[in-house]
């Protein structure tokens, strides 16, 4: 498969390129394996039975409702794991921000089995990971003018981590841990089976210094406790504004401060003016709506 660049595209935006750490590959190839095979477990007997080996098509991919772009790579992986003479020449670029719609993101070429086997799964990957990015991106101008920083969660489907990431990523956002051995994070349930914060925190503490150490906290007395602890950053859960600001004033200096749950883009930009320095969302990966996107033939 060959891809393509068209950086004269009208579909490209007229702003500043932001540089995008790039999903692992080793991820993107597993998913795309996991994907095709469930699509194509029993093969294609549709488009096989109606065109030959060697027939070709082009076709148009399309971003229909505005948004930002997020897997443009995942779709040129999957038609390159079908047929290595598929053609992709992007259009656009993952972290583009698309007003005008239609809009052709790409243009797609080669044996038209290959395309047509490959349309589900680019799309269903493209339309979730852009909807991610989309929703991130709205979050992230909620933001515009406070200190917070937005995060999203390991709240993320089965499989799909570090693309769900990535498009969080797409869209202006940034990554919180990965996995559980990224960094130590001591939640409700940790606190209760290790008896209270200050235990956690100073048996963390001996056992793996090297990890930076977050408590969450639910009231501002834990707050407290945390901070005598000496922990790294504190997670405030389900606080309201007032207890925020209070928390925030506690840990000045002290310790980093993280807002989360029951956090919405309604309510987004209050929670930051509290003066937190992170606001983290599941939503953005559990609860994004996938962006409406499509493959036309181009005849």
């Amino acid at each position: 498969m060959t891809v393509t660049e068209d950086a004269a595209s009208p579909a490209n935006p007229a702003r500043p390129v932001r540089a995008i750490a790039p999903p692992d590959p080793d991820a993107v190839a597993r998913v795309v394996e996991a994907a095709l095979a469930e699509d194509l477990g029993d093969g294609d007997p549709t488009s096989d039975g109606l065109f030959a080996p060697e027939a070709t098509a082009t076709m148009s991919l399309l971003v229909k409702e505005p948004g930002t772009v997020a897997g443009l790579p995942v779709v040129a992986a999957v038609f390159a794991a079908l047929d290595g003479a598929v053609v992709v020449t992007a259009l656009a670029a993952d972290g583009d921000v698309i007003a005008a719609v239609p809009a052709e993101i790409a243009r797609i070429y080669g044996p038209a089995r290959a395309l047509l086997a490959g349309e589900r799964t680019a799309l269903n990957l493209l339309g979730r990971l852009s909807g991610i990015a989309t929703l991130t991106a709205r979050c992230v101008a909620e933001l515009e003018g406070t200190d917070a920083t937005l995060l999203d969660t390991r709240k993320t489907t089965a499989g799909l981590r570090d693309l769900e990431k990535y498009a969080v990523r797409c869209g202006g956002g940034t990554n919180h841990r990965f996995n559980l051995g990224a960094a130590l994070l001591v939640k409700d349930n940790h606190k209760r089976l290790a008896g209270g914060v200050a235990v956690a925190a100073i048996k963390l503490r001996r056992t793996h210094p090297e990890l930076s150490l977050e408590v969450e906290a639910e009231t501002l007395n834990e707050v407290r406790a945390c901070l005598d602890a000496g922990v790294d950053r504190i997670l405030l859960d389900n606080m309201a504004p007032d207890e925020l600001r209070a928390a925030v004033a506690l840990c000045a200096g002290r310790a980093r401060t993280e807002a989360s749950g029951g956090i919405t883009l309604a309510n987004l930009r209050a929670v930051a003016a509290t003066g937190v320095d992170f606001v983290s969302l599941g939503a953005l990966t559990h609860s994004a709506k996938a962006l409406d996107v499509s493959l036309e033939v181009v005849l």
